[in-house]
């Protein structure tokens, strides 16, 4: 075995020749297995532990009940390149804070480049000199993923996250709850006519914001769809405008703010002809005067909860759970009585 792989208890037990339960004995409470267990049958097992080259490792003091207080953050994408520093700014910062107020200190696993995606496993991942790690990306690893749920390293998703094998547990935003409250405002200023530009599938986070949005439209004329986010802004205009909308939802902001100029530009009132809502803030967020109707992402409340929830992970083994944090509405200005027709 090398020191590359993966430990576990069952590893141990194989090479010291007994089951996994006396592994478990040994490693999580050498005192009680005392008087159970024969000093013998200890000795092998705390030579396995040696002989797998894990003996120092930060992963072997953890088993046995010491830790390093260390928690390890991994993203799928650079956490601090000028595009993307808004968006895990204030989960770092979370997470920081977190960290700081249970007195561990944080690990940044950058992983190993395996094409355009970073990779949590590798031959010489870190992930176990912390005794847990936080995850974050728009889309993770399916099958890394899996691998973190079926095994026996704490780790907790920042963000929603399917089942992989099994629950994921994680701190997310209730981007859904959030969707269809706004829908919801939108009808209660006489809205009828309601579009929808950016996908339908992908991530977990678009899949909630889609799910929240088609679940609050019974009574109104969904009349147009535009999934191809990236699209021109005067095309996606265009096919607003054929449809007579009078309020479109945007997934992200930065086109809502391309077609929002653009509609100014051609004379179109915002929101007297044409309503804007963003559903959040997103990583590609531009700079603009305009305050978009939307809700909050509770990013840095996010981090921190998912922090503690690891450290519980941790320390007592705490079973999954699954947290999904309030997004606040946003009032802005976008987002008016329905008192003309898109021209």
């Amino acid at each position: 075995m090398t020191a590359s792989k993966r430990l576990t208890q069952r590893d141990i037990a194989r090479l010291a020749g007994v089951s996994q339960a006396t592994v478990s004995l040994v490693l999580n409470d050498a005192s009680s297995a005392e008087g159970r267990i024969p000093q013998e049958t200890r000795e092998r097992v705390h030579k396995a532990i040696r002989d797998t080259g894990y003996v120092a490792d930060p992963i072997a003091r953890r088993m046995a009940k010491g830790l390093n207080r260390i928690l390890g953050v991994f993203t799928y994408e650079p956490a601090f390149p000028v595009e993307q520093a808004d968006f895990f700014g204030p989960f770092l910062f979370g997470i920081e804070e977190a960290a700081q107020q249970m007195g561990y200190d944080l690990l940044l696993l950058t992983g190993a480049a395996h094409g355009a995606q970073r990779k949590i496993f590798s031959e010489n991942n870190r992930l176990r000199l912390a005794d847990g790690c936080l995850v974050l990306g728009r889309q993770f690893d399916q099958d890394e993923l899996a691998r973190l749920v079926g095994g026996d390293y704490p780790f907790v998703a920042v963000g929603r996250r399917d089942d992989a094998g099994g629950p994921v547990p994680y701190v997310g935003g209730d981007y859904a709850t959030a969707t269809a409250a706004l829908v919801q405002r939108a009808r209660e200023l006489g809205h009828h006519r309601i579009a929808y530009v950016g996908p339908a599938q992908g991530a977990e986070s678009t899949v909630d914001r889609w799910v929240g949005f088609s679940s609050a439209i019974a009574g109104m004329d969904f009349v147009a769809h535009v999934p191809a986010a990236a699209q021109p802004a005067a095309q996606t205009l265009d096919t607003l405008i054929a449809s007579k909308a009078s309020v479109v939802f945007f997934i992200e902001l930065a086109d809502a703010i391309q077609v929002e100029q653009l509609a100014l530009q051609r004379g179109i009132s915002i929101p007297g002809d044409l309503s804007i809502v963003v559903l959040g803030n997103h990583i590609r967020a531009e700079q603009t005067i305009t305050r978009f109707t939307s809700f909050s992402i509770p990013r840095e409340a996010m981090g921190h909860s998912a922090a503690r929830m690891l450290v519980r992970r941790v320390e007592s083994q705490e079973p999954t759970q699954q947290v999904l944090l309030p997004c606040e509405p946003v009032e802005g200005e976008t987002l008016g009585a329905m008192t003309h027709r898109t021209k």
